[in-house]
C-alpha cells in the first residue's frame, strides 16, 4: 500500500533533493562531531565554540535572501549555486587554524545552506498535489535526520585514519558529486521532458488553484502582514532550538558529561537522528490517518504537530537519569518527536500560500527558527559551565508545548482548503 502511493517521476524528485538535504545537514554536523577533537587540538574552549555555532546560526537567518533567489531564477540553478558554494566552504574548513577563522567559514556556510529548505518546499509545492505533500515533505526532511546521522561514523572515521581536517575535505566533495547528479537529473515540472501527460496531470488536478500564484515576484511586507506566516514563523522559534541542540551539542555532552569517547561517540551519536528519519515518515503519517476520520488539512496538522510536541516532554528527563544509555534513549524520543512535529509546521507553508510564495515564506520562517536556535545555543555556551545542560534540556519541552497553542491559536484554515 505504502509502495503503490510513491510510483512516478515527483518521487524521484523528491528523492533527488532529499540527497541534498543529507549533503547539507552532513556539512553542517561535521563540526559539532569533530569538535572534541578539534576544540582540543586548536585551543578553542566551550564559550568560543558558542561563538563559531553563533555565527552560523546568525548567518542561515538570511534563509529569505535564499527563498527569494529561488523564487526568482528557478530552483534548479539556483539550489545547484548555494549547494556548490556550500561544499567549497566545508572543505576550507580544514585550513582553520583559530575559532575566529572557523566562525567566519561557519558564517559563510550558514548563509549557503539556509537554501535548502526553501529549495525542499518549492519542490514540494511544484511537483504534489495537496493530499501528497505531507509525505513529500516528510521524505524531504529525511535528509536532515539521515545527513546528520551519517555524521558520527563517517566524521569519526576520517579523523581516526586521517585527521579532522579531511573529514571536512570529504564531506564537502560529497557535496560537489551531488551537484553534478541534481543539475543533470532535476527539472520544474512544465519542463520535464520525462514527466508523462497524466502524472502532469494528476499534479495539477490536486492543487489548489488559489495557490498557484499570478508569476510576480514575492512581496515581504505582505507576506509579514499575514496571520498565518506568524502562525508557522513563532511556533517554529520556539521548537527549533531542540534540533540546534542536537545537531551542535549533544556530540559536546556525551563527552564532557557522560565521558564518552570517540569511538562511543561513533556507535551511539548517530541514534537521536535515526530516529528522527522515523519522526519524518511518522509525522505525515499521522497527519493521513486524522484526514481518514474526517479531520480538515490544517487541523491534522496541527494535530501531529501537538503529539510530536507532548512526546518531546521525554527530553526534560535526559539530565536526570544515571544510565548514559538511558540518556541516548530520552534524546532518541526526542528526535523522533521533534521531527514529527517539525516536518508538519514546515510543509504548512506550502498549505496556506502561493507557489511563488512558498520558498520565500519557507525561508522566512526558517530565519525566526533559526533566531530560536542562535539565542538557546548562546545561552548554552553562556551558562553551560555555572548550570549545566539540565535546565536546558528541560526548557525544550517547555518551548514545544508553547509551540504547539501557538499553532492552534494564530494559524486560520482557509474555508477553500483542500479536504484530501
Amino acid at each position: 500500500m505504502f509502495a503503490s502511493k510513491i510510483k512516478g517521476l515527483r518521487w524521484w524528485m523528491i528523492s533527488l533533493i532529499m540527497l541534498g538535504a543529507v549533503i547539507n545537514y552532513l556539512t553542517r554536523s561535521t563540526l559539532a562531531v569533530s569538535a572534541p577533537t578539534l576544540l582540543a587540538e586548536l585551543h578553542i574552549t566551550t564559550q568560543e565554540y558558542s561563538y563559531i555555532t553563533a555565527a552560523f546560526q546568525g548567518a542561515i537567518m538570511l534563509q529569505p535572501l535564499c527563498g527569494y533567489v529561488l523564487d526568482v531564477i528557478g530552483l534548479k540553478f539556483g539550489f545547484a549555486m548555494f549547494a556548490a558554494a556550500w561544499s567549497v566552504i566545508c572543505m576550507a574548513h580544514g585550513m582553520a587554524t583559530s575559532w575566529q577563522a572557523l566562525a567566519g567559514l561557519r558564517g559563510l556556510l550558514g548563509l549557503a545552506e539556509g537554501s535548502a529548505n526553501p529549495a525542499g518546499m518549492k519542490a514540494v509545492s511544484e511537483w504534489f498535489p495537496a493530499k501528497e505533500r505531507g509525505l513529500a515533505g516528510g521524505i524531504f526532511n529525511i535528509g536532515a535526520s539521515f545527513g546528520s546521522m551519517l555524521a558520527p561514523p563517517l566524521v569519526v572515521w576520517a579523523i581516526l585514519h586521517y585527521n579532522w581536517q579531511s573529514a571536512f575535505v570529504i564531506t564537502g566533495a560529497l557535496g560537489l558529486v551531488w551537484v553534478a547528479a541534481w543539475l543533470l537529473l532535476y527539472d520544474a515540472p512544465a519542463r520535464h521532458r520525462r514527466l508523462s501527460q497524466a502524472e502532469a496531470q494528476h499534479i495539477a488536478a490536486g492543487q489548489e488553484q488559489h495557490l498557484q500564484g499570478d508569476g510576480t515576484r514575492p512581496s515581504i511586507l505582505s507576506i509579514l502582514k499575514m496571520r498565518n506566516f506568524w502562525g508557522i514563523a513563532l511556533p517554529r522559534f520556539l521548537a527549533d532550538p531542540a534540533w540546534g541542540t542536537l545537531s551542535f551539542w549533544v556530540p559536546l555532552y556525551l563527552t564532557t558529561v557522560r565521558h564518552f569517547d570517540l569511538m562511543q561517540i561513533a556507535m551511539f551519536a548517530w541514534l537521536p537522528f535515526l530516529a528522527a528519519d522515523l519522526g519524518c515518515l511518522f509525522g505525515p503519517l499521522v497527519v493521513l490517518a486524522l484526514q481518514k476520520r474526517g479531520v480538515r488539512l490544517i487541523n491534522a496538522r496541527r494535530g501531529a504537530f501537538t503529539l510530536g510536541a507532548c512526546m518531546m516532554m521525554g527530553v526534560a528527563f535526559v539530565g536526570f537519569v544515571d544510565s548514559p544509555y538511558a540518556a541516548i534513549a530520552l534524546l532518541s524520543l526526542a528526535g523522533f518527536a521533534h521531527q514529527t512535529l517539525s516536518v508538519t509546521v514546515i510543509t504548512m507553508s506550502s498549505d496556506l500560500f502561493r507557489r511563488n510564495e512558498v520558498a520565500t515564506v519557507a525561508g522566512m520562517c526558517g530565519t525566526f527558527g533559526n533566531l530560536g536556535l542562535l539565542i538557546f545555543s548562546l545561552l548554552i555556551g553562556g551558562l553551560m559551565a555555572s548550570v549545566g545542560y539540565t535546565p536546558f534540556f528541560v526548557s525544550l519541552a517547555v518551548l514545544d508545548l508553547l509551540a504547539a497553542a501557538l499553532l492552534w491559536t494564530l494559524v486560520r484554515e482557509p474555508s477553500h482548503t483542500l479536504q484530501h
